[in-house]
């Protein structure tokens, strides 16, 4: 008898304004389905259903786009510590002009060194898809997910 496969987790890279917008989505009780950013904020962090995949820069700029909005700092702190003991860290290797916004160039780079399959985004025209392995998407609402 073969055992049985693992199905390798979904792995995926989160854009600074999807992770602004889920955060917006807790500052009230959390209701799913209201804002997908948020549905997908809170379904990693309780199922862990994707592997996230950070580098520092992508970390540096969370914590500065977070402060430059007035987010709490011990909110900033929480959800910091949160990627850093959950999330998978990727060493980034290497540099390049992929984006039309050079602000999220760290994002596509690890993207393509992080093996991503998607990069979570609001703003698909920063992440030419012709560019990139890993397919562009926005956060989908919880309900359309759970009709799947």
């Amino acid at each position: 008898m073969q055992p049985k496969s693992r199905k390798r987790k979904q792995r995926a890279v989160v854009d600074t304004n999807v992770v602004v917008a889920g955060i917006s989505g807790f500052k009230d009780l959390y209701i799913p389905g209201r804002i997908p950013s948020a549905d997908l904020l809170h379904r990693w962090a309780e199922e862990e259903h994707f592997v996230w995949l950070y580098s520092e820069d992508i970390l540096a700029e969370y914590k500065e786009v977070l402060k430059r909005l007035h987010v709490r700092p011990a909110l900033i702190g929480a959800f910091i510590n949160l990627v850093r003991e959950r999330a998978e860290p990727v060493e980034i290797h290497s540099s390049a002009e992929i984006s039309p916004d050079p602000n999220d160039d760290s994002f596509c780079i690890c993207a393509d060194e992080g093996r991503a399959d998607f990069i979570f985004t609001l703003n698909a025209k920063d992440f030419p898809q012709s560019r990139l392995k890993a397919k562009v998407i926005q956060p989908a609402p919880a309900q359309s997910r759970q009709r799947r």
